[in-house]
């Protein structure tokens, strides 16, 4: 197989993996092939922090077992799960879709939040702004009030959900980018992105422009 970008699906969900690959796929703009890998041992949506916890040595084990084939990894989970242990046993960069976000998002100094809609993962995702050092840029996280799993399968519920929560984030707390946090959330922040004025960020696209980045 020729050299490739691997995208990591910490969820078990191959349709996920498959839209997810088709978002990476745009952003890679035919410079590097990008290569789908989806886990068997999580839930189709992971919602909890046991279960993004849990999906870290799933992760790991395909990540190491494809890394001979790939230029780098993405982990497309927001909660980068697995992520920063890969990264120490492989030789390729990798990278997760909400270290990519929240770095592309705070670039120049940008004040940065993020619309989602797991609420038990909100602990998991401020963690990562702040273990970036970004913390004087995040002002926080808007979330959705709806069960997420219920949402996601509702295309229309879960973009109109989403704009809301992306709306008070930039009049209320003033952020000057929003991320959409969640791979399975991908569609919905491709769309969202031409809805606003300010920056919506797709953290998929965002994983594939920092490996690509990377390799220049």
């Amino acid at each position: 197989m020729m050299k490739h970008i691997l995208l990591i699906n910490p969820n078990s969900s191959q349709a996920t993996t498959s839209m997810m690959l088709a978002i990476a796929e745009t952003a890679a703009e035919g410079r590097v092939a990008v290569v789908g890998a989806t886990a068997t041992r999580s839930p189709s949506m992971i919602v909890m922090p046991t279960e993004l916890e849990a999906s870290a040595a799933e992760v790991i084990e395909i990540g190491q077992a494809h890394a001979p084939d790939c230029v780098g990894i993405i982990v497309s989970a927001f909660g980068d799960p697995g992520a920063v242990e890969l990264r120490r046993r492989v030789s390729v960069p990798v990278v997760g879709i909400c270290e990519a976000s929240m770095l592309e998002a705070a670039a120049g100094g940008r004040r940065f939040g993020v619309a989602t809609t797991t609420p038990d993962l909100l602990d998991a995702i401020d963690q990562h702004a702040y273990r970036l050092g970004l913390d004087a840029q995040y002002c926080g996280i808007r979330c959705t009030a709806d069960d997420p799993r219920k949402l996601v399968g509702d295309p229309r519920a879960l973009h109109d959900n989403l704009a809301i929560e992306v709306q008070k984030s930039f009049e209320e707390d003033r952020a000057q980018a929003v991320i959409i946090g969640g791979g399975p959330l991908g569609h919905a922040a491709e769309a969202l992105k031409a809805t606003f004025e300010h920056p919506v960020l797709s953290p998929i696209a965002c994983a594939v422009r920092y490996l690509q980045n990377r390799a220049a």
